[in-house]
């Protein structure tokens, strides 16, 4: 039983860790050859589990052939476009000039029910307010409004808008992340100065603090809902 668990742990740790380093995409975001280097290695991976009888590093072996060969598919991916455009494809107009295009669709084996359906998921009931819409070669589909369905924008009206960044987290789960306030110029004893200003004494009670580009300190302590 000991054997099992160990095999099991080696294998999974294995597999996490390689699935990590081959990047960050969701299964649905995946190319058609990372797919299938997915499902090979699952297939693997389970074979050294459920047979004992099969040594460890016949399973491990070639799961990391396959990640071998999927970081040299990807490194070759980043530096040549034509072999870019064999194992990832080209995205497709599917709508152009708000005109469906058929040829495009059946090219794609894309049909006519599908492409309203990613339409109202992206917002869209009627087709006639796209201009353009592109199925990407990760298969989900992007589209353009026409410039008269566009939401307005500030720079529509000629309103000027101040600089938003991004917030940056200084307390999460009631630790101070230090190297966020370093990042910011401020120090742990301006944080608790400013907690103590709503009487909050314990670093540990604040769930999560952070301070937006204007300066300004959001907190919530962990008894909030």
């Amino acid at each position: 039983m000991l054997v099992v668990f160990v095999r099991t742990f080696i294998i999974y740790i294995v597999v996490v860790l390689l699935m990590r380093i081959m990047g960050k995409r969701q299964i649905g975001q995946l190319e058609p050859y990372e797919l299938v280097v997915a499902i090979m290695i699952a297939e693997l991976a389970a074979i050294p589990m459920e047979d004992k009888a099969i040594p460890l590093i016949n399973g491990l072996a070639p799961i990391f052939t396959l990640f071998f060969i999927q970081v040299c598919i990807s490194v070759i991916n980043m530096k040549c476009l034509w072999f870019r455009s064999i194992m990832d494809g080209n995205p497709s107009i599917v709508i152009r000039d708000g005109k469906i295009d058929i040829q495009e669709l059946t090219k794609s084996r894309y049909n006519i029910n599908e492409l309203l359906e990613q339409l109202r998921v992206k917002g869209f009931a009627n087709i006639a307010d796209v201009e353009f819409a592109i199925l990407e070669t990760s298969g989900n589909l992007s589209v353009i409004p026409k410039s008269q369905k566009r939401p307005v924008t500030p720079e529509d009206l000629q309103i000027d808008t101040e600089y938003e960044g991004l917030p940056v987290p200084l307390i999460i789960d009631g630790r101070i992340q230090y190297d966020n306030l370093a990042e910011v110029n401020l120090t742990a004893d301006w944080l608790k100065n400013e907690l103590g200003k709503f009487n909050i004494t314990e670093i540990k009670d604040v769930f999560l603090a952070s301070l937006d580009t204007q300066g300004k300190l959001f907190f919530q302590i962990r008894k909030e809902r």
